[in-house]
């Protein structure tokens, strides 16, 4: 009993401060520091949680984060969005449910290079949700797929959350995540496509005209350079002429640059831009933080242990053991947000799969790609409550549309979890 008795304390704390809308950071830190009270007494214990906060953001890798924070404040500011979607358009917008799966793609391309969910649903969703409603779209659908289609560029790379697990894995190679994400997010694209076909279908919505080649290609040119970023850094990283770290920076430098060359970005403009990424950095820099801080904790007390223990008790069947972590995760992803999800419950299940055999690479694309689900479930989902509110409506009427588009996620999450090569096969290829 003693065992679970810090368990107890870490998750009944926590929870009871997220009741009272306590910051989800300040929950995890204040539910660190009574796990500890424990075992240790006051004045050290405050100590070493301060300490340990600190300690969590003393990370060459970490810089990366905010880099890639401004990179796609200044892609989201400039032009980008309206470029690729004009590409997509003129690709696929000849197909039934034309807009929505413009959207979906869109999506991809955006989250990608900007590697931020809510940039890509805000960006996408508010050029093209008016062109979906003026088309007979229902403003819940096209809401419904805004969302989830947005959440494919956290598994796309450049992805700020991969180098987060990377971080809390111990060091798993960042190179690696970003080649394993490439088919698991495209796969998931594919699946929330054939939904958006087949509902398009159903109701009979607008096909738009078939573009000539011209404009195909036009189009293609004027996205060329902003699909170049992700050859850049993509390239550059696996080749190893430069980190994830370095790519960061660079990708800050060829946004600004493109920002100019298209002229949606003034000189002007820059205070705001570093002012709302500043914002953006210091969030989630905290909760990476605080995070760490209950890793630690957690650590200290043994819990992974005694999980792993509890875990392995049930079944040692990998199929099993994975069903009921993809259950977890799902759970959790409702409740809370990802940074913080990624960074306490890796240290968890990790030990548990690395006993399973099952390669970190994979994990960390399961465990990604799982709690992208909760980024669009109330009542925490933040990229939910983005597209909602750009799209006017609200959670209760964009639950139909959406529940159809969560069957494919599931179905691409659990694709990837049990035929590892769809993570493993691209970093095995560069031997990575």
């Amino acid at each position: 009993m003693m065992e679970l008795f810090p368990v107890i304390i870490l998750i009944t704390s926590f929870l009871f401060l997220l009741a009272l809308s306590v910051p989800i950071a300040w929950s995890i830190a204040i539910s660190s520091l009574l796990t500890i009270l424990a075992s240790i007494s006051l004045f050290p214990a405050t100590t070493t949680i301060s300490q340990r906060i600190a300690s969590g953001l003393d990370s060459f890798a970490l810089l990366a984060i905010p880099f890639f924070i401004l990179a796609g404040q200044l892609m989201n500011k400039g032009g980008i969005a309206i470029r690729l979607i004009a590409f997509a358009r003129a690709v696929i917008g000849s197909f039934p449910g034309g807009l929505a799966l413009i959207n979906i793609v869109s999506a991809m391309l955006m989250g990608a290079i900007a590697g931020s969910a809510m940039a890509s649903a805000s960006a996408i969703g508010s050029i093209l949700g008016p062109e979906m409603e003026k088309d007979g779209y229902s403003k819940e659908f096209g809401a419904a797929v805004n969302i989830t289609s947005s959440t494919t560029g956290l598994i796309i790379p450049p992805s700020n959350i991969l180098i987060v697990y990377s971080l809390a894995s111990g060091g798993v190679s960042i190179a690696a995540l970003f080649l394993a994400g490439y088919i698991p997010g495209i796969l998931t694209g594919l699946f929330l496509m054939f939904v958006a076909y087949v509902w398009a279908k159903k109701n009979t919505y607008r096909v738009g005209e078939v573009s000539s080649a011209k404009k195909v290609f036009k189009t293609f040119i004027n996205a060329f350079p902003s699909l170049m970023l992700l050859i850049i850094i993509i390239g550059g990283i696996v080749i190893g002429v430069f980190t994830a770290t370095e790519a960061s920076a660079i990708a800050v430098l060829y946004a600004l640059i493109l920002g100019f060359w298209y002229k949606e970005i003034s000189f002007k403009d820059l205070p705001n831009i570093l002012l709302d990424s500043s914002v953006t950095t210091a969030i989630v820099m905290l909760l990476v933080g605080a995070s760490m801080s209950m890793s630690w904790v957690m650590s200290y007390e043994n819990i992974p242990q005694n999980i792993s223990d509890i875990l392995l008790s049930i079944s040692d069947n990998k199929i099993v053991i994975l069903l009921i972590i993809n259950i977890i995760l799902l759970f959790v992803g409702v409740f809370m947000d990802m940074t913080p999800a990624v960074l306490i419950f890796t240290p968890i299940f990790l030990p548990v799969t690395n006993l399973l055999g099952i390669d970190p690479i994979q994990f960390g694309i399961i465990m990604i790609l799982n709690l992208c689900v909760g980024l669009c479930t109330p009542p925490v989902g933040s990229v939910l409550f983005v597209g909602v509110g750009i799209a006017n409506t609200t959670i209760e009427k964009v639950v139909k549309p959406l529940l159809p588009l969560y069957l494919a996620m599931i179905v691409a999450l659990l694709l990837v979890t049990y035929f590892p090569d769809l993570s493993l096969w691209l970093p095995k290829q560069f031997n990575l």
